[in-house]
């Protein structure tokens, strides 16, 4: 019933595509699951409801590992496999600079920055790799990170360590003030100090770095500062322009909910010639000539890129992004704020739990992480699996807990779920 009433708040047309994903595997074209209404309230949960009918996502389980991994609506899986189909009948790559530049364009908007400084990539590690591998560093320059790095953070830089001689100099996030977080690193700055690289949220905790005070502090110092953004693209509005980092790479699968192995590195432009492009190929050049021996690299971030590509899963990153524009970065994230929220203080009210992510909730992204007193964390997981929750541990920087990252396909009866599921563990 509820759902019949939704529909007549929409023209026929629309609501129909919204109730109804039409899948390849019907055998027709497929444009219906992109369409979503002109005008809608975000504030109604039939709204939500509707929306999780745009993805294939098993309801067997209930899945809260966004931050691993995320779910590909109907209309980013559909823009691949009929891309994928139309070169195949012709044969051809589809290296469109018109459609590739478009997808960029309509990322930059996303992300608050311009087209050209972005490049794509398979993934955050790829970005990663390419900022690190591309800045000038000399023996004995420092790096200042945290304890609670992803694997992808921390191994591209022990090998830096490794094979340039710099030196790691660590600090432990604190949750509990953003203040705490600026001193903690201003600590570790000293004459060597060359890069800071920080997670806009860390993989741990879910805790949001103050990245804008970040960014003065590097500035004033001449000092370089990359932000992995893997877990905040697609989760809350931002504006790399405004937060002043020099770069920052984020990936395709995660909260953006596009295919897997596709990503984004954005660069300042002021920083192209910096960060050295050290894998070249056909795409990376601007003007060249192999007889007389010039090389001149492309005047944008895509002197990052190279080679023969696969123009499908840009195309579908370009749709998954279309579709968050057609949602709204600013609804989504209060989506995904109301079911962390909602997490937390029904996390809190219970015996035994502590809640890992900060307190305060302008620290606080969408993934909450907590452990039970007396329960080890993996015991805890399997407990939880038995009530179909999808959960990711968290043994970075030493910890053992449990994450939850809820998304725009989660529910909040699902929430529930998952307290109802840790009641019944400190029951037993």
């Amino acid at each position: 019933m509820k759902r019949k009433t939704f529909l007549k708040t929409l023209s026929a047309g629309v609501a129909a595509s919204l109730a109804a994903p039409v899948t390849a595997a019907a055998g027709r074209a497929t444009t219906a699951a992109a369409r979503f209404p002109d005008t809608f309230d975000a504030q109604d949960e039939r709204f939500w409801e509707l929306l999780r009918d745009q993805f294939p996502l098993t309801r067997d389980r209930i899945y809260l590992n966004t931050g691993g991994l995320g779910a590909s609506p109907y209309v980013v899986i559909e823009t691949v496999q009929r891309k994928m189909n139309e070169l195949e009948t012709i044969c051809e790559p589809g290296h469109s600079a018109e459609l590739l530049n478009r997808i960029k364009e309509a990322a930059g908007t996303l992300l608050g920055c311009a087209g050209e400084e972005l490049a794509f990539m398979r993934n955050t590690t790829e970005g990663i790799n390419v900022v690190a591998n591309g800045l000038p560093f000399a023996e004995g320059d420092e790096v200042v990170s945290t304890t609670e790095e992803h694997v992808a953070n921390a191994v591209t830089w022990l090998a830096m360590r490794d094979r340039k001689g710099i030196r790691l100099r660590l600090f432990e996030p604190s949750t509990r003030s953003a203040e705490e977080n600026l001193e903690r690193i201003e600590a570790l700055l000293t004459p060597r100090t060359r890069l800071i690289s920080i997670p806009h949220a860390v993989t741990t905790t879910g805790l949001i770095f103050p990245v804008k005070e970040i960014a003065r502090m590097a500035q004033a110092r001449g000092i370089w500062f990359f932000v992995d953004g893997a877990q905040t693209a697609g989760m809350f509005p931002f504006s790399l322009k405004e937060i002043g980092c020099d770069a920052y790479a984020t990936s395709g699968h995660k909260w953006l909910m596009g295919p897997k192995e596709t990503g984004l590195l954005y660069v300042r432009r002021e920083m192209l010639d910096t960060i050295r492009a050290t894998s070249i190929g056909a795409y990376s050049t601007g003007e060249y000539d192999w007889l007389k021996g010039t090389l001149e690299l492309h005047p944008t971030a895509q002197r990052y890129e190279y080679g023969t590509v696969n123009v499908p899963l840009r195309a579908g990153l370009g749709a998954a992004i279309d579709f968050i524009h057609r949602i709204g970065i600013e609804n989504i994230w209060k989506r995904d704020q109301m079911l962390s929220t909602r997490l937390v203080e029904g996390l809190r009210a219970l015996p035994r739990v502590t809640v890992l992510s900060p307190e305060d909730p302008t620290m606080r992204s969408a993934m909450i992480t907590f452990m039970v007193d007396g329960l080890p964390h993996l015991k805890l997981q399997e407990h939880l699996n038995t009530y179909n929750l999808r959960t990711r541990s968290v043994t970075e920087g030493g910890l053992a807990a449990l994450r939850i990252s809820p998304h725009v396909y989660n529910l909040p009866a699902e929430i529930e779920t998952v307290l109802e599921g840790v009641r019944s563990a400190l029951k037993g």
